[in-house]
């Protein structure tokens, strides 16, 4: 390293400063690579079963990534979308409509594309963090929105939310301080990594809260339309909605087009106008082809209904294999995610201080590898996302999860 190297003392703050790559705390999904990389190689023989997969594990349907190839081929469409395309917009009012009976979204000022919701998240908070606001986020919870508040010198407020309150975050909780300084009001039903989803009373509670206290809404909803037994649910079908926030919607989840990096915001004329404004000097807009191809896929809800149907099958196994190693457990009622308390200890071997210590745990001894929660109490997250073509390949890899898990006896 040269003496005159001055980039180390350049990094912002915001990601460690002068510190930034050589104070490292490894983060726990890296933890976890190396957990899994390491149970192989001690066991070669074994099969690793990975339920911390969290994206889905089919491919998006043919003919989407038919419309794909054709409209790629096609030379008008080899320019900048910029803040999108007409017809996409045109298929998500449709599909707003069809599917949550939203039906007063207007497709030019209401409605626009994102390249996906991780993006819409990171872009939001530049049209309206100033040093010192804060935003509101129930833990656990999906980060970023939390991540670009900070970046910007805003602060983040969590709210836990616990299985008593049927993961929903208590509002009332927070305080008058909190209150005045914040703007942004954060959800996310069906969560990630909860599985919980959100009652229509719960909505309404929020847009009074809102209201009363200013507060803009950003109600991530990329699992909204992945429920097993009721109707899906739109923040923005609940009267006044549309006059507090606005909704992420992806196409990743519900139409397995994690890849492909599309999705849309929906919602309040203003807050739409200010994301467009951020999004037009952030990006160039999705390529052409993949907004005509996710217009199709909006147009056909019915292959999302099927995932559902999938892993609401796989949900009902899995539930079962755990019960019966004596883990208290519910069938969430929506999303791929199933998240359960830990146990405190195995009989005659270790106990367990947290989440991450049984998750690696049970990559170590047990080849079965679960994503760690220890943001509101201990719990790890299993995903029914693993890999399997077929319904009895699903009770396979289901039953050899509960063969292993049979092997010890779990102290709760």
């Amino acid at each position: 390293m040269m003496e005159t190297d001055y980039i180390q003392k350049l990094f912002a703050e915001r990601i460690g400063g002068s510190d930034f790559g050589v104070k490292t705390s490894d983060f726990k999904f890296e933890k976890i690579k190396k957990a899994k990389r390491e149970a192989i190689n001690a066991h070669p023989e074994t099969e690793l079963i990975d339920m911390g997969v969290g994206e889905p594990d089919s491919m998006a349907a043919q003919p989407f990534v038919n419309t794909l190839a054709e409209e790629s081929q096609k030379p008008e469409n080899r320019f900048y979308s910029d803040n999108g395309i007409d017809e996409f917009k045109q298929a998500a009012t449709a599909y707003m409509r069809n599917v949550f009976n939203v039906s007063d979204l207007h497709p030019e000022t209401e409605i626009n594309h994102a390249i996906g919701v991780k993006s819409a998240l990171s872009i939001l908070p530049k049209a309206f963090i100033n040093p010192g606001d804060i935003t509101i986020m129930p833990t656990p919870n999906y980060p970023v929105l939390g991540t670009h508040t900070e970046y910007l010198g805003g602060e983040v407020v969590y709210l836990p939310i616990h299985a008593d309150n049927s993961f929903l975050p208590e509002l009332d909780s927070l305080s008058d301080d909190v209150l005045e300084k914040a703007k942004l009001l954060y959800l996310n039903y069906p969560n990630n990594p909860t599985g919980a989803v959100a009652t229509r009373e719960f909505f309404e509670e929020v847009v009074a809260f809102a209201k009363r206290h200013e507060l803009i809404v950003i109600h991530d909803a990329a699992y909204a339309s992945l429920v097993f037994d009721e109707k899906p649910l739109s923040f923005l079908s609940v009267p006044g909605a549309k006059d507090v926030g606005i909704e992420l919607h992806s196409l990743s989840k519900s139409f397995n087009m994690t890849g492909w990096r599309i999705g849309f915001v929906a919602g309040n004329a203003k807050l739409i106008s200010a994301f467009k404004t951020i999004k037009d000097n952030s990006d160039s807009g999705q390529f052409i082809p993949i907004q005509k191809a996710a217009s199709h896929a909006l147009a056909h809800p019915e292959i999302t209904e099927q995932t559902a149907a999938k892993y609401s099958r796989r949900m009902d196994i899995l539930v079962k294999v755990l019960r019966e190693q004596g883990f208290q457990v519910e069938k969430p009622e929506g999303s791929f995610f199933l998240y359960t308390r830990i146990p405190k200890a195995v009989e005659g071997g270790p106990g367990f201080q947290s989440a991450e210590e049984f998750s690696h745990y049970l990559i170590k001894n047990l080849l079965i590898s679960t994503v760690p929660w220890d943001d509101a109490g201990s719990y790890v997250r299993l995903s029914v996302t693993f890999q399997a073509e077929r319904v009895t390949e699903e009770e396979r890899v289901l039953g050899e999860i509960g063969k292993r898990l049979s092997t010890v006896k779990f102290i709760f």
